[in-house]
């Protein structure tokens, strides 16, 4: 029989596992939101696009939002596991459950394993269609940008956008299965090029980390000024697709480009004037306020 002792360890270490705060950690609950805000941001462009009742498709939304959420937390908790390595030289990760040990990696795997399938299989009750699009954005993640290209090449951040501009195309594909729609395309591109001066900013804030993990940030191998550069060039590449939105909404398109053009002039306007940390602390912030208010903003024209 086991000891007192034994049976309380035992007792801690499956409250520890299971606490709401591992489990939010261990899936990346941030990155789960902000996946959640873009899906749904597609559904609703598809759904005023077709003239599509919300209301007679609550099903097909709710089966989206588990779908989504569970792939990416699914997505975030295999990273976890194969990221404990580098995660722990990093000052930004090494609080992680993986790391500190508060959490089997075993355990991070299989449970990013169950969520994924559950993931998929939510979402093949909407259509294959839906269900084939969460299983590309989860293999772009895992294989081509946490297995082949993060630790290799400075081109990491352009494959990991490709998966993160998946969410507002699961979204569209729960409506409609014409995923060449200009609009469809506008929400790709959107988040394809938003993603670059989002993370470059965090790789230049971060600098040391990356360093000291040995990944290979643009800011890293090639320089800051570089990476502040290409960062100007991304976003003059995302104001120029606000245009994508115009049949959809002017005010959207319109919107897009002011919030865009406002993001790149402060960019260039601080270039010299601030340091490279305060530089990428305010493109950092920026660049959450540009996502969050333009699919606030698709949201609402969509329902109006």
């Amino acid at each position: 029989m086991k000891s007192t002792e034994v049976i309380v360890e035992d007792s801690l270490s499956i409250k520890s596992i299971f606490s709401w705060s591992n489990f939010k950690a261990i899936v990346k609950d941030g990155i789960v939101k902000s996946n959640l805000l873009g899906m749904f941001a597609g559904l609703s462009v598809a759904l005023s696009v077709y003239n599509i009742s919300f209301v007679d498709n609550i099903l097909v939304v709710i089966l989206a939002l588990l779908g989504t959420a569970a792939v990416v937390g699914g997505a975030g908790a295999i990273n976890n596991y194969y990221d404990r390595d580098i995660d722990s030289l990093m000052k930004r990760t090494m609080e992680r459950p993986t790391v500190t040990g508060s959490i089997h990696p075993k355990f991070a795997l299989w449970l990013g394993t169950a969520l994924s399938i559950s993931g998929i299989v939510f979402l093949f009750l909407i259509s294959p269609l839906t269900a084939f699009i969460g299983a590309l954005g989860l293999f772009l993640y895992l294989v081509p940008y946490t297995m082949w290209t993060k630790r290799k090449t400075i081109y990491n951040t352009e494959v990991g956008s490709l998966s993160g501009a998946i969410a507002p195309l699961i979204g569209w594909a729960a409506i409609s299965p014409d995923m060449f729609h200009p609009a469809a395309l506008g929400l790709f591109v959107l988040m394809f090029l938003w993603q670059p001066p989002h993370f470059y900013a965090i790789a230049i804030r971060r600098l040391e980390d990356y360093k000291n993990a040995s990944v290979p940030m643009l800011p890293v191998v090639k320089g800051t000024p570089r990476a502040k550069i290409q960062t100007i060039v991304y976003l003059i590449l995302l104001l120029a697709s606000s245009f994508l939105f115009l049949s959809f909404s002017k005010v959207v398109a319109f919107s897009m480009f002011a919030l865009t053009l406002a993001w790149m002039l402060a960019g260039i306007i601080s270039f010299k004037k601030m340091d490279d940390y305060k530089w990428a602390t305010m493109m950092f912030i920026f660049s959450l306020n540009h996502l969050t208010i333009i699919f606030t903003m698709l949201i609402i024209v969509s329902f109006l």
